[in-house]
């Protein structure tokens, strides 16, 4: 099955509106591209963007969201709320979520379905540490991430969401697993959903993340179940991130 690549940057904590203005004049001037092409801005920028890319190919995700709809949680942002600035996709799960501010796997599993439930897309993050890896943990640790949200949602409900394979170890390092090491996982995650439905393993889009470069991008996007990357840093530099949108194709 041929599934469309999706090229994802999540800008992180960064950018003013100067700066981000700078980076969506560049990223304007993106060719055509057969892969979906999505920014990822802090809540504050939103709005900005909605409007700056409105007429463009661009796609519009939020880094984070509640798992309320709405009530008294002071600093929090709801779904209706992103909807409100056409926001499409929402990331979930991100390692920094989880090691930085305890996101644990079964709020992230809440976190999907009150995505699904609004309408929008999970983008559902998972990855091993160093040490996991090390101790030849990575396929044991991203099933009970998957899992957790299996519990919740079923199967079937994840021909609706994106995966993104973030190896922790890799995430704002340098470090970046091989387009071979991260094929074998992608292989990995699409055979343990496949014992449970064939047809949503082969139709889920898994993307690639952790400190993804123009240099290295052409051969992981080569390899069968790599279908895009999340990308972080490099998605600061417009030049850099359009290199990696075009070896996307």
């Amino acid at each position: 099955m041929i599934r469309q690549k999706i090229v994802a940057g999540n800008w992180k904590m960064n950018g003013s509106l100067e700066s981000i203005n700078v980076l969506l004049d560049g990223l304007l001037k993106m060719k055509d591209s057969n892969s979906e092409v999505v920014v990822a801005p802090s809540f504050p920028y939103l709005s900005a963007v909605s409007n700056k890319i409105a007429e463009s190919n661009l796609v519009l995700a939020a880094q984070n969201v509640s798992q309320e709809e709405k009530g008294a949680y002071t600093g929090e942002v709801s779904t209706s709320m992103l909807s409100d600035f056409g926001v499409k996709y929402v990331l979930l799960g991100h390692s920094e979520r989880r090691s930085l501010y305890a996101e644990t796997n079964d709020l992230v599993a809440t976190k999907v379905k009150t995505v699904l439930d609004s309408g929008l897309t999970p983008m559902l993050c998972i990855g091993e540490t160093l040490s996991e890896r090390e101790s030849d943990k990575t396929l044991e640790v991203c099933t009970r991430q998957l899992q957790a949200v299996i519990d919740v949602i079923g199967i079937e409900s994840f021909d609706k969401l994106v995966i993104a394979y973030e190896p922790v170890w890799a995430i704002g390092t340098g470090l970046s697993a091989s387009s071979e090491q991260a094929q074998e996982v992608h292989q990995s995650i699409r055979a343990f959903l496949a014992a449970m439905s064939d047809t949503v393993s082969q139709r889920v889009q898994i993307l690639y993340g952790g400190s993804v470069k123009a240099s290295t991008s052409s051969a992981l996007f080569a390899m069968p179940d790599v279908d895009g990357a999340l990308v972080g840093g490099a998605s600061l530099d417009a030049k850099e991130f359009l290199e990696i949108v075009k070896a996307a194709g």
